[in-house]
């Protein structure tokens, strides 16, 4: 009788939608029906929050798995977990990396909230049967094309100059990559730093690094629990289009009070965290800082480069069904030449969050969200000051339904306004004779509603599929110019080059009035077949639009760059992503493997005329043309996931290019309309990262990478024009720099501590390219003055580093 009710309404539905709405909404219809027939099912639901026993922080992404039936989920960022199930007694197997694995046999006659808490793996557990961990969810789950690395992880790798570093630890992953060395930002699958969306607490960082790239913004100390999406990216994120860095803060500890920290050669850093209210509140802040600065004012050395940040979140839980949390970073860096020359630039973001639970299967978070990138730039000896920016506010609604042990849907919404400060001129002294002057600012408007849905089919099969709405108004209080034929750049068919379009005119738009409208469906989807318990295919799709474009021609961001939005001649760049691979555990999970291949597909990615100035430039589009481009790969994963001995290997062979044609026949494009290596192409790419425990003492790290040399642009001869050398220049990016390796390693010792002693330390000690490769930066051509012969340098930024930090806490 249910599925008869089901039928009828779903062909009601599809007889009043117009013919082609009948096309799209048909998967919504069946996601319908099935929920219709689902809910009709007698079912009882198990429900609860899982958390650290020690701190009662709530746990993301534990394994809650159901031996009898082989099914299961897993909790969300806030700890929270459902399961639907018929009347009956089951075993539940509860599995985390670093805290003990426990199995309880449930007796489900009547809907039942039960809150677990994990023990760390240290530590004995009398009470409960302890099993081996086990990762049979996630081989059946349709998730792909992810990467999880556990804190622990990233603070066991031997790091530069002694300072953990979360985005550098990213990089000994499969398809992640960055610029080069001291570079900032990371590249994933062949995509621009841009095209990286990261979260931290939900806000948007959009400069990721200190110190130009030799650290990140993020206190490892602070930091809970990350997850990287290369693909397959659910319909809850948007915006960019090669990644999700998702990153959430340490909620602190309810039940006591803990202070730990570090002490460096360059940096230092101190959390302190403890109960508001025992049990039902908590506070956390951290801070940290670089002091390397001190040391050159003891001598006549006038230069200073140094960063800070805070970190800081409260947790309340008002009771069983609400929890309330406030989030903050803020974070700056300050270079300074001679004081004539200073540059601040930073990050401030702040997060008011609600979580509520309708009921056992409906949980939801709503968030206010506030994000701000400050670049300043003062320069004494011509006396005047710059800054630019970005802000936005963002208030999210997200919904988690538990409809049953074999769907579960995910739906919600996000606006998100952008107030953009391409640039500001002040005065910095009177006698400076500069007037003060602001580039246009610039207002945006996007906003996105979402579905997704996770649906177990059968016991092999497990789908992932939704789609996500988008729409990106650019907004008015403006004035934009217009260009004859609508072309704000002309090729010059005589130098056979590209020029900037004179304007003809101006329009101006009022207030909120509307500039550029766009809109955009990204359809996502993922399937997962499992062959047995061990092993799976997957394969998934995914569209992605991007409404904001960072302008640089670097291929690493630099401080100075600018965000600016989508509008008449900057389209919004659309990616479309394949990817299919292979996963297997081997002996219980000690060990895994993943293969994955993909290729994907980019419209609208933009490019620079030769010659393009970009600092200060009110008219972007008259430098700049559309183009498309194309990335496609195979990533390799093995891990060692136990033993005294653990670690991996990965293996990323890829390739990237860029192609922009001419508009017409008589243009000739970029780079002759050839598809050309764009600046983040790496060939062959390789990781190896081990650790081992030999005693309770000593631990010992070491990281080796290699990869093929950056793609860059060198001349290929020269000629005198009116007594001047003119370079003359190959194919764009047809060259390499020399290939790129290096070997780290690191030992930890952890002193014998007195029974009756509070304080735990370590000492960590490690050396950085430890062989001393010089490896190339960049190569620059000059000609020697002594022999008047052309040559080319090689500018390395780091040789052997040696460090040692000592790591408290208590």
């Amino acid at each position: 009788m249910k599925h008869e009710i089901s039928e009828k309404i779903s062909s009601l539905l599809l007889k009043k939608l117009p013919m082609p709405f009948n096309k799209i909404s048909f998967p919504i219809i069946l996601l319908l029906s099935g929920i219709l027939t689902l809910s009709a099912q007698e079912k009882f639901t198990i429900s609860g929050t899982i958390s650290d026993q020690k701190s009662n922080e709530s746990l993301y992404g534990v394994n809650i798995i159901v031996t009898d039936t082989k099914t299961g989920a897993t909790t969300n960022e806030y700890g929270f977990y459902s399961i639907s199930l018929t009347k009956g007694t089951y075993l539940i197997q509860i599995s985390y990396v670093g805290f003990q694995t426990i199995e309880e046999t449930i007796i489900l006659d009547k809907n039942i909230r039960k809150n677990f808490s994990l023990f760390e793996s240290s530590q004995q557990l009398s009470e409960v049967i302890l099993t081996e961990r086990k990762a049979k969810a996630e081989i059946r789950k349709p998730e792909m094309s992810v990467n999880k690395l556990s804190i622990q992880e990233i603070k066991e790798m031997p790091v530069l100059l002694g300072e953990v570093d979360i985005i550098k630890s990213l990089l000994t992953l499969p398809g992640v990559t960055s610029a080069g060395e001291g570079q900032s930002g990371f590249n994933v699958r062949g995509g621009g730093a841009d095209q990286n969306l990261i979260l931290l607490d939900e806000a948007t960082i959009y400069n990721s690094s200190h110190l130009f790239g030799l650290f990140s913004v993020f206190n490892p100390d602070a930091i809970k629990d990350l997850k990287l999406y290369k693909g397959g990216i659910p319909a809850r994120y948007g915006g960019r289009l090669s990644s999700v860095l998702d990153i959430y803060q340490k909620e602190g500890n309810s039940k006591e009070y803990h202070v730990n920290g570090g002490i460096g050669i360059i940096s230092s850093r101190l959390l302190a965290e403890g109960p508001i209210v025992k049990d039902r509140g908590s506070f956390l802040v951290a801070g940290r800082g670089s002091y390397a600065h001190l040391f050159l004012k003891l001598t006549d050395n006038n230069n200073s480069a140094y960063f800070y940040d805070l970190n800081t979140k409260l947790s309340y839980k008002i009771n069983d069904n609400n929890n309330v949390y406030f989030s903050g970073y803020f974070g700056r860096d300050v270079f300074s030449l001679n004081n004539a020359f200073v540059n601040t630039y930073g990050n401030a973001v702040l997060n008011l969050r609600w979580n509520h639970l309708f009921s056992d299967k409906l949980f939801s978070n709503m968030s206010f969200i506030y994000s701000d990138y400050y670049y300043g730039l003062e320069l004494d000896f011509v006396g005047f000051e710059w800054n630019s920016g970005i802000k936005n506010y963002n208030f999210k609604y997200d919904f988690k339904h538990y409809l049953s042990d074999k769907l579960k849907l995910t739906y919600g919404l996000n606006t998100i306004y952008y107030d953009f400060n391409p640039g500001k001129i002040e005065p910095s002294r009177p006698d400076s004779g500069i007037n003060e002057d602001q580039l246009d600012r610039k207002y945006a408007l996007e906003s996105a509603v979402y579905v997704d849905a996770e649906h177990q089919l059968s016991e092999k099969i497990t789908v992932s599929y939704g789609f996500r709405f988008s729409n990106f108004l650019r907004l008015g209080n403006q004035t934009l110019n217009v260009y004859e034929n609508n072309q704000a750049v002309n090729f010059n068919a005589d130098f056979q080059v590209y020029e900037s379009a004179t304007p003809i005119g101006t329009i101006s738009y009022g207030k909120n009035e509307t500039i550029a409208s766009f809109n955009n469906i990204e359809p996502r989807f993922s399937v997962s077949y499992a062959l047995n318990d061990n092993q799976s295919i997957k394969a998934s799709y995914n569209r992605m639009s991007q409404y904001l474009h960072l302008i640089s021609n670097t291929q690493s961001p630099t401080p100075l760059d600018v965000w600016a939005p989508s509008d008449n001649f900057l389209k919004p760049q659309l990616l479309d992503q394949y990817a299919i691979g292979y996963f297997q555990n081997f002996k219980d999970d000690e060990y895994s493997l993943e293969v994955e291949t993909y290729y994907k597909n980019i419209k609208n990615r933009v490019d620079y005329i030769d010659g393009a100035n970009l600092i200060a430039n009110e008219a972007i589009e008259r430098v700049v043309l559309n183009g498309r481009g194309r990335a496609y790969g195979m990533e390799i994963l093995f891990r060692k996931n136990a033993g005294r001995f653990n670690g991996w290997l990965s293996y990323t062979l890829a390739r990237t290019e860029q192609q922009v044609v001419g508009r017409t026949p008589e243009e000739v494009g970029i780079n002759n309309g050839n598809w050309y290596k764009t600046g983040f192409d790496k060939l062959n790419d390789i990781s190896v990262v081990g650790n081992y425990k030999l005693n309770e003492k000593w631990r010992f790290g070491a990281n080796f990478s290699l990869q093929t040399g950056q793609p860059v642009t060198f001349p290929n001869g020269q000629y005198e024009y009116l007594g001047i050398t003119v370079p003359s220049f190959n194919n764009r990016n047809a060259d390499r720099l020399p290939t790129y390796h290096r070997l780290d390693i690191s030992a930890t010792l952890t002193p014998n501590k007195n029974k009756d002693r509070k304080w735990d330390a370590e000492w960590v000690f490690g050396f950085y390219n430890i062989y001393n490769r010089q490896n190339a930066a960049s190569i620059t051509f000059r000609q020697n003055d002594e022999t008047a012969r052309n040559e080319a340098v090689r500018l390395s930024i780091f040789g052997i580093v040696p460090s040692v930090t000592y790591n408290f806490k208590f």
